[in-house]
């Protein structure tokens, strides 16, 4: 079994959703985030992938009033990315309710400053962000490409302890034209990561396409709230813990 992790993506304290990363794609489907997550909670579901898009932007956190009120008013396991660059960042997003912290563009940009995050909160607190498109990671809220191969970078960061890593192929994400299942399978295969799937999914089937090749967790969005997959549809799959 796969576990299912919706995604809550904010801009201006509204869950939005891109496509590919285009901020100018930008679709409002919720005023309050809370609404949304606490349907979540309802229907059995545990875990939350928060996505701070203005910080991720600006490069600094902004979202976490947004953050503490999702977690004080759910019991929802938060992790949470965007924006996190320095230390009083992440700090902020642990104050304010997050769980488990995801940093994508401060791992390539910084590596020393997300190591020692490693080193002080541990693998269960810190998750890599590898957001790639071509097999090559990409930064800054998805708008700026680099040439660092995908799966060398997982692995270089599985050898200084990181053990849960959230990958989204940009190509699909926010397309609703399915998870890219054999790009997954191959980073599995090279590194032993738990890893979180995110990006494409369009219905209970990929889902399920996902959970046949062995992949612990998987984050989706768009088609919940475009209403491709029903929360009553997901209440039999459900798991405890994947990642």
């Amino acid at each position: 079994m796969i576990e299912l992790i919706p995604a809550i993506d904010l801009i201006d304290g509204k869950c939005v959703r891109l496509t590919q990363g285009d901020y100018s794609t930008k679709k409002i489907y919720n005023e309050d985030p809370l609404e949304a997550a606490k349907k979540f909670e309802a229907c059995g579901i545990r875990r939350l992938h928060v996505v701070d898009l203005d910080g991720a932007r600006q490069g600094h956190i902004i979202n976490y009033r947004t953050l503490e009120k999702l977690a004080v008013h759910t019991s929802l396991v938060i992790d949470f990315g965007g924006g996190l660059k320095k230390d009083a960042d992440l700090e902020i997003a642990f104050e304010s309710g997050a769980r488990m912290i995801t940093g994508g563009s401060i791992a390539v940009k910084d590596p020393d400053t997300f190591a020692s995050w490693i080193e002080r909160y541990g693998s269960e607190r810190i998750i890599l962000g590898a957001d790639a498109k071509d097999k090559r990671i990409a930064v800054g809220g998805w708008e700026e490409a680099t040439e660092i191969e995908l799966i060398p970078f997982i692995a270089a960061y599985h050898d200084k302890g990181i053990r849960k890593v959230i990958c989204t192929d940009i190509s699909r994400d926010g397309m609703l034209q399915g998870a890219a299942v054999d790009l997954y399978k191959e980073i599995q295969a090279a590194v032993p990561v738990c890893l979180i799937a995110s990006g494409g999914v369009s219905s209970i089937a990929d889902i399920e396409k996902l959970s046949a090749a062995g992949i612990p967790a998987v984050i989706f969005g768009k088609a919940l709230y475009e209403g491709k997959i029903r929360l009553k549809d997901l209440e039999g799959l459900i798991v405890k813990k994947g990642c």
